[in-house]
């Protein structure tokens, strides 16, 4: 791509952004913060960084829209957004066959390797699909950043915008940051060679890479040195809770109202809380065993813990994600007629993906059972013991990047492993006095210890032109 450089002089991009577009009944078109997640948080880090503009695919008619009308002004002080518009199918290609169906599954070890993953001709045009999606994010990047700019890419959904960049925009500082894990040497060898090149040289045209545990850190240069691949600088950047924000939904009269609606469900029970997609890495279903088990080895939790299942329907586009939301209902449904008893309903499934309600189950629970397949950090994690205020426990897999931070106050189970998971609960639930009062002290400075403005000036830090020549953009290896 050549033409002249724009006037931001910093750029991020990730397939989602901190905000959408709705349409007014005027025609106009007004951003609308996202709920949660991690788009919010940092999009707050930059209330502080002038000429700011995020890039982000345009998923409904009114991004689409916006994404015509070019920059437009967020209604944070000094953020625009910027808008990718895309062809129906290549979005489809890029999002739901290559990043969601295949690239999530390769860094959280999902795959069913017996069945999956299948690689034909019809997934290689995907793949086509994928390199046009990044190619469309890099071309609107090089577009808006201005001479000597930075760009901060996030995530496995743009890995290939590096070596783009590298060869459109040399002028630029660069980082990638993965929010997911990445795969082991020998999962990232289920990709095509060809792929799996793509992606490694891909991200080798950044300036430098950025993960929030240095197990993902370590993982990704031993897959770049297995291929034989250029390596980028490399660097750790956890990340914790945007507190103000949270603080702010907590004292709102609508979070009030859900925090009272669910101490009344309650009815002085202790809260067992789990806040999460549903989503197979998430691990749900082992959570349920575990919480079935702890009933059926200690009958003095029978009516006196409540499982509060919060999880809300994720890529239902695809059927194992279908799939998993029946099993994890009829699991539940099964619990809840084995234990019911008197009134009591030891499992409470909450589908409602409502932000008010979510923090002010955060603040409520009394055990957090964060037990991922395999997570990039967890920010639910950090978030529960940010916001808690009964002295909440936390049960934390050491499979969560976040495990490296808060090991020393969680109850560390395996990922696998339902009767320890059962036991660490009880554990959690038992504690009591000036030994928990202490424990969720030290978990809450923890939780807090980086905030999104620490993180987002670790990244400027390491944004840099990358050192390697890139090879040339969309090749195809043999």
């Amino acid at each position: 791509m050549s033409g002249p450089a724009g006037t931001a002089d910093l750029v991020v991009a990730s397939n989602r952004g901190p905000f959408s577009l709705v349409a007014e009944p005027d025609g106009s078109l007004r951003p609308r913060p996202a709920g949660g997640g991690l788009a919010p948080s940092l999009a707050a880090a930059l209330s502080n960084t002038p000429g700011a503009t995020w890039v982000t695919a345009a998923l409904s008619e009114a991004d689409r829209r916006g994404a015509a009308a070019g920059s437009i002004a967020s209604g944070q002080a000094g953020l625009s957004l910027r808008l990718v518009a895309l062809e129906p199918e290549v979005l489809a290609a890029a999002y739901d066959v290559v990043a969601n169906a295949v690239l999530w599954f390769v860094y959280h070890g999902l795959f069913d390797a017996p069945r999956r993953p299948v690689f034909d001709d019809e997934w290689l045009r995907a793949w086509e699909g994928f390199r046009l999606y990044n190619r469309a994010f890099a071309d609107v990047v090089a577009t808006v950043a201005a001479d000597g700019g930075v760009a901060l890419v996030n995530d496995y959904h743009l890995p290939l915008v590096g070596a783009m960049l590298a060869a459109d925009r040399p002028d630029l500082r660069t980082v990638h940051f993965s929010h997911t894990p990445f795969a082991s040497v020998e999962e990232l060898a289920m990709l095509p060679h060809a792929a799996a090149r793509e992606l490694l040289e891909g991200m080798a045209g950044f300036g430098a890479c950025g993960f929030h545990s240095a197990r993902w850190e370590r993982a990704f240069r031993r897959c770049a040195a297995e291929a034989g691949s250029p390596q980028p600088e490399t660097f750790v950047a956890p990340l914790g809770p945007d507190l103000a924000r949270l603080q702010e939904v907590a004292a709102s009269p609508e979070c009030s109202a859900r925090r009272s609606s669910l101490q009344e469900r309650l009815g002085g029970r202790q809260l067992l809380l789990r806040n999460d997609r549903i989503e197979l890495s998430k691990n749900l279903l082992r959570g349920l065993r575990a919480f079935d088990l702890l009933l059926a080895e200690r009958p003095q939790w029978r009516g006196a813990v409540v499982h509060l299942v919060r999880a809300y329907a994720s890529r239902e586009a695809l059927p194992e994600y279908l799939a998993y939301r029946s099993e994890v209902e009829h699991l539940a449904a099964v619990v809840n007629e084995r234990w019911s008893k008197g009134g009591y309903e030891p499992v409470v499934v909450d589908v409602d993906d409502d932000f008010p309600s979510t923090v002010a189950a955060l603040g409520s629970y009394d055990v957090l059972l964060v037990n991922p397949v395999r997570d990039g950090m967890n920010l639910v994690a950090k978030e529960g013991p940010a916001l808690n205020e009964r002295d909440g426990m936390l049960v934390l897999s050491e499979q969560a990047g976040a495990y490296d931070e808060l090991a020393s106050e969680a109850f560390g189970v395996h990922a696998f492993d339902v009767s320890q998971t059962s036991q660490a609960i009880h554990e959690a639930l038992s504690l009591d006095g000036t030994a928990r009062s202490e424990r969720a002290s030290r978990l809450r400075a923890l939780a807090v210890a980086h905030p999104p403005a620490e993180w987002l000036d670790r990244l400027l830090s390491h944004a840099r032109r990358p050192a390697m020549a890139p090879p040339p953009a969309g090749r195809r290896g043999s």
